[in-house]
């Protein structure tokens, strides 16, 4: 691990062997953000938890042996990474991107193909329907091809409507997209061309999944919040009343970035969605000065909160492991207890259970690899429901 100092701020960098344990532990079953974040506090190295994950899994329960990922396939997918021409910027590390890094859950390694820097800039995602209006694509165009006038890096996820038109508009000023697959899938693979003009043009795509991935439904959720991460707003421009895209705000919404929506006909049902978020107190806008106005303030206060690199990252970096929580029966018993299919914060469970916290994070450690449990925004945890002590 190596420390610099670039304009006042103090960044990592993890060495090359750093990089293939870091890849190995967020590639092994069961390892999401979350629970990358607690292997490391707590064991102090990606090797060392690399190492505890088998035992920890066992005693959360888990009823086969849990799969870590080898040394050669990790070495395999980074090959995979420098072949196409992208690079994985672990989080802490200078090139990784600051908003996404004050998120909840920035995935510890991001997969980065094309320009970088521009997930540096002030960025601004615009997101909504795939089956999208004529006049919602012309929204979409003008918002985003006005964002980049004004400096903004548009962000959206390269998928058919909304997202089209926000890239296809941000292509000669600054555009990122997020995708569900590997950097090297294009999804739907009609977009090929845009994505390549996008790279043509000085643009970046994002992912946090393997070379060569292949989305699933379940993936785009995923896709969505790194979306959110990366931007300090989110414009829904269109959306159904069951859509990703609202899926994508509320994200947003949990996350603290801002939530704008732009309002459309009551007798169009793309327009539902977005019509029942400024019910719900989204920021209705109709033209960039409302965006502007309502983004400075933003823009400033993600400026002050940009200022330097937070303990989440430095807790990522090795250090010395803390102790072994001994857990007893009756402790863990308490704090399985604690759980259900309702989110409920770290903070209730220790009270609950009259638990220390270090007893508690051991305990969501192993629930955690043994599948047992479902991690949610703002650090919230539930039961998986056909899981009972």
């Amino acid at each position: 691990m190596k420390n610099k100092e670039l304009s006042g701020k103090k960044y990592f960098e993890l060495t090359e062997e750093q990089r293939i344990s870091w890849l190995r532990l967020i590639r092994s079953q069961n390892v999401g953000p979350a629970t990358f974040r607690d292997l490391i506090s707590h064991y102090g190295t990606a090797d060392s938890a690399l190492e505890a994950i088998p035992d920890l899994a066992k005693r959360g329960g888990a009823a086969a042996r849990i799969k870590v990922c080898s040394r050669e396939e990790a070495e395999r997918e980074l090959t995979r990474v420098k072949l196409s021409k992208s690079r994985l910027i672990g989080m802490g590390e200078p090139d990784y991107p600051e908003n996404l890094r004050n998120a909840d859950s920035g995935p510890p390694l991001l997969c980065v193909k094309g320009n970088v820097g521009i997930l540096k800039q002030k960025a601004v995602a615009i997101v909504g329907s795939r089956n999208a209006s004529i006049s919602g694509l012309k929204v979409a165009e003008r918002f985003s091809m006005q964002l980049g006038e004004h400096g903004y890096t548009v962000v959206s996820g390269l998928a058919r409507g909304i997202d089209t038109a926000a890239h296809a508009a941000a292509i000669k000023s600054s555009t990122a997209a997020v995708f569900a697959g590997g950097v090297d899938v294009v999804f739907p693979p009609e977009n090929e061309k845009l994505a390549e003009e996008l790279l043509a043009n000085q643009g970046a795509i994002v992912s946090e999944m393997p070379m060569g991935w292949q989305p699933r439904a379940k993936d785009f959720p995923r896709r969505n919040r790194i979306i959110t991460g990366l931007s300090r707003a989110v414009i829904v421009v269109e959306a159904a009343r069951k859509s990703g895209s609202l899926i994508t705000a509320r994200m947003a919404n949990d996350s603290g970035r801002l939530v704008m929506a732009v309002p459309g006909s009551p007798l169009d049902p793309r327009c539902e969605g977005t019509n029942s978020l400024i019910r719900e107190g989204a920021t209705l806008v109709t033209n960039i000065d409302e965006i502007l106005e309502t983004l400075n303030p933003i823009d400033d206060e993600a400026d002050a909160l940009n200022s330097d690199i937070s303990e989440k990252e430095r807790d990522l970096f090795e250090h010395e492991t803390t102790e072994k929580a001994d857990l007893g029966i009756a402790v863990r018993d308490r704090i399985i207890g604690a759980l259900g299919p309702s989110p409920v914060s770290v903070d209730d469970i220790i009270q609950f259970a009259q638990a220390t916290p270090g007893e508690v994070q051991m305990t969501l450690l192993e629930l955690s690899l043994a599948g047992k449990i479902e991690r949610h925004p703002g650090g919230l945890v539930s039961i998986i429901y056909e899981f009972s002590s």
